[in-house]
């Protein structure tokens, strides 16, 4: 949930690019520091504002400022236009951050399966659709990224009609895609992430949403999955980086049971190909994918 006034106070850690590594540089900030950004866009300049707030005022030190520009020359090595690519560091309000995010989070509808709305919103559910309450808050996954919108999307289509299915949620964040699992009648649910301040906004999202029994939440390591596990899931769902998609796709593939769906997501258009074909060689067959802008996602089975 967003800070309340008595929170401590908020620090904007802001990258100035152009519009078209907008993303990158969202998944740079991501992977710096652990928190989802907001981006704006400015008309008169053309340029795009990626924003990330933190808590810890000392945050931003030499160090990570030069990791952060040597990020922005690996995005750019890509062939993606940075722009200025300035950063910037400012202490604000936790008003300022928290209606910023009313500004840029809105409803999000499934099909007729499924609403996901901030509490804010005044948008109910249509007939036959279940809802989903999520403030955005210090941890990622609001279904707005490419990549967790995707996810959505497979929950939804796979969700099961007629016999049970079970869900895993592998680096869950925010909860969103298990949260989502639960509502449209996935059982049981399983969800975990490394970080532990993501787990503990999970289970809070699941509490507000009347979950806590329906999905099981808990902190691990991808590493730790287990090799041969007691229970596997008809779905998995693993909106990870590439590489750890392909450092532990064996780990992963053991959790799907046989007949089951494993989606991917969190990867780079230009790296989708490596992760496509490890997993083949894994026997695993694409079944769907998207691309939007540079990301890319996909579904697969074996």
């Amino acid at each position: 949930m967003p800070p309340r006034s008595s929170s401590p106070p908020l620090f904007a850690l802001t990258i100035t690019t152009a519009p078209e590594a907008e993303d990158a540089v969202a998944e740079l900030l991501l992977r710096t520091t652990g928190e989802a950004a907001i981006t704006t866009f400015d008309r008169i300049r053309g340029l795009s504002r990626v924003v990330v707030y933190l808590n810890d005022q000392a945050f931003l030190t030499p160090a990570r400022r030069k990791d952060l520009r040597n990020g922005l020359r690996a995005i750019e090595s890509c062939g993606l236009d940075i722009g200025a690519a300035r950063i910037a560091w400012s202490r604000v309000k936790a008003i300022d951050w928290k209606e910023s995010w009313k500004r840029h989070f809105q409803p999000l509808s499934i099909g007729r399966a499924l609403l996901v709305r901030p509490s804010w919103s005044r948008k109910r559910p249509a007939k036959g659709q279940q809802e989903l309450v999520l403030d955005p808050g210090l941890s990622f996954g609001t279904g707005q990224h490419p990549t967790t919108g995707f996810c959505l999307k497979e929950v939804v289509r796979l969700r099961p009609r007629s016999t049970p299915a079970a869900l895993l949620d592998v680096g869950t964040g925010s909860g969103i895609l298990a949260l989502a699992a639960a509502k449209v009648g996935y059982a049981p649910v399983r969800a975990f992430d490394f970080d532990p301040e993501a787990v503990t906004v999970a289970k809070q999202n699941a509490a507000d949403n009347h979950l806590s029994e329906a999905v099981a939440l808990s902190r691990l390591d991808v590493a730790k999955l287990p090799a041969a596990p007691r229970r596997r899931y008809e779905v998995v769902c693993a909106n990870l980086t590439s590489d750890l998609l392909l450092r532990y796709a064996d780990l992963l593939t053991a959790q799907v049971a046989d007949g089951g769906v494993l989606v991917l997501a969190g990867i780079l258009a230009e790296e989708f190909a490596k992760v496509r074909t490890a997993f083949r060689k894994s026997g695993w067959k694409l079944l769907r994918s998207e691309r939007r802008r540079e990301w890319c996602s996909g579904s697969f089975h074996r």
